[in-house]
């Protein structure tokens, strides 16, 4: 009764997969019990100005970037395949010239697909194109960021 994934994987599904018409990618159910996670889907944009892949492995995990059309905020979408992983992501696509809110959308701890699909932590931090994140992605799962220009 719900998808194979983590619910931040879900989230990051939103950058990664370019589609003008978005929607709620599980059980309404399941994000009625986790509406702060929600908010990121209120947030993405359905179009973008431009798009950066910034890692990946076919078949095994993909980190994209996107530029909101119209607007200075950046979206980041990561996920993975059945394999954990962390991958460290430089920030240098953001405009040197600003700072940002990072709002972080990511796996917890003890998050798995299969066993723990809701575990997630969401936090905030500023952030520069001079910096760099090291995103954890659970099994199955993702992180999804909006870069906030400030």
């Amino acid at each position: 009764n719900r998808v194979q994934t983590t619910l931040m994987k879900q989230l990051a599904l939103y950058v990664v997969l370019y589609s003008p018409i978005q929607m709620a990618a599980d059980l309404p159910r399941n994000y009625q019990k986790h509406l702060d996670a929600f908010q990121f889907i209120r947030d993405v944009p359905t179009d973008w100005y431009q798009s950066i892949a910034l890692a990946g492995e076919v078949g095994d995990y993909v980190v994209f970037a996107r530029q909101a059309k119209d607007q200075q905020d950046w979206y980041l979408g990561a996920l993975t395949d059945e394999n954990a992983r962390q991958i460290k992501v430089k920030l240098g696509f953001l405009d040197p010239n600003k700072h940002y809110q990072a709002q972080i959308y990511r796996d917890g701890a003890k998050a798995d697909w299969k066993t723990n699909p809701y575990d997630y932590v969401i936090e905030t931090k500023e952030v520069s194109a001079k910096d760099s994140l090291t995103l954890a992605l659970a099994s199955s799962g993702g992180t999804a960021i909006r870069f906030k220009a400030l």
